[in-house]
């Protein structure tokens, strides 16, 4: 039976391309999206989800935007953007036309329409954030009942080595720590992919040239994502090609054998001067504390772009089949 899901995400280059792998793997069965602010503002990013749903002919999923800042105002007064990162718009890049995308926004919010989700589906959903973690965590403040209604929560984020927008701190978790620290408590079973697993699957020119070689407008969508994500790494990071983070726990779902796992005490940061927003995973069990979390060791990175370029050629026909992508 397919893996009932709900995507939490701030689009973002990344989680474009999850949402692609969710809406065309037959192992998952994609409920709704949900954004929430991160790698741009949730207005951009819910515009940028019902995008790449327009354009890839992902219907009948429902998009709802979510929280726009984080839990507490914190240090820095009010949510982060990634614009050094993902461009103006969240998913710069490619053009995607003028006026408003076919897919429409769900009238709901996001936590009424996961509420009503998980109140309605015949099973535990599985919850997939690969933003910060703002959303999940008002659910379970707002219906703490409803835990029991959710299978899992598989999410990118944090690290069990150096950060990316602190030396400590990974860009979701440290957007809303206080987010990150309740749900890691929450004792829901919990999947993390942080970026020591994420940086092993990298966007390689010989990816680039999977995706043109299909000869789909989506397949050339996906090459200039990439080719601005590209810049951006190669500028900010001194990355050779960028890595694909948020895909990660779509494509665990599909094939559990494609990420090593090790169980693991996780907790975050919330006052440290320096480290506020870390990850601190005990990987050699020495506080003595039980495990919360399973996290990723290690990606096979020539599977995970099997299935990613898989995707965009199954959206892709589809799509053409159905009159075009409407890019430019």
């Amino acid at each position: 039976m397919p893996v009932p899901v709900i995507l939490d995400c701030d689009p973002g280059h990344d989680d474009a391309f999850n949402i692609l792998l969710a809406a065309a793997h037959p192992a998952v069965d994609l409920l709704a999206i949900t954004t929430v602010a991160g790698n741009q503002t949730v207005e951009k990013t819910t515009l940028n989800a019902r995008r790449v749903c327009s354009v890839a002919g992902i219907h009948g999923v429902p998009v709802a935007a979510g929280r726009d800042r984080p839990l507490h105002a914190g240090p820095y007064g009010g949510p982060r953007v990634a614009e050094n990162i993902h461009g103006d718009s969240g998913l710069d890049g490619p053009g995607f036309g003028e006026g408003e995308p076919p897919v429409p926004q769900d009238p709901r919010d996001a936590l009424a329409l996961t509420r009503d989700i998980l109140l309605t589906h015949p099973a535990p959903v599985t919850l997939v954030p690969t933003g910060p973690l703002t959303n999940v965590a008002a659910l379970l403040l707002a219906h703490p009942e409803l835990a029991a209604r959710i299978e899992r929560i598989v999410l990118m984020g944090g690290s069990t080595g150096r950060g990316n927008t602190t030396p400590a701190a990974e860009f979701n978790i440290l957007c809303d720590p206080e987010a990150a620290d309740l749900v890691f408590r929450s004792g829901i079973p919990l999947t993390m992919f942080g970026l020591n697993v994420t940086h092993q699957v990298r966007a390689t020119p010989e990816v680039l040239s999977r995706l043109a070689g299909l000869g789909t407008p989506l397949g050339r969508l996906c090459v200039k994502l990439l080719t601005f994500f590209a810049a951006t790494y190669r500028e900010v990071y001194g990355f050779d090609a960028p890595p694909l983070h948020d895909p990660l726990t779509v494509a665990h779902l599909i094939d559990p054998s494609l990420v090593s796992l090790v169980r693991a005490p996780v907790a975050v940061e919330l006052a440290g001067t320096y480290t506020r927003g870390a990850t601190v995973i005990d990987l050699d069990g020495v506080t003595g504390l039980p495990a919360n979390a399973e996290v990723g060791i290690e990606a096979d990175a020539d599977r995970f772009w099997d299935l990613i370029v898989d995707a965009v050629r199954v959206l892709g026909e589809r799509a053409g089949a159905a009159g075009g992508t409407g890019t430019n």
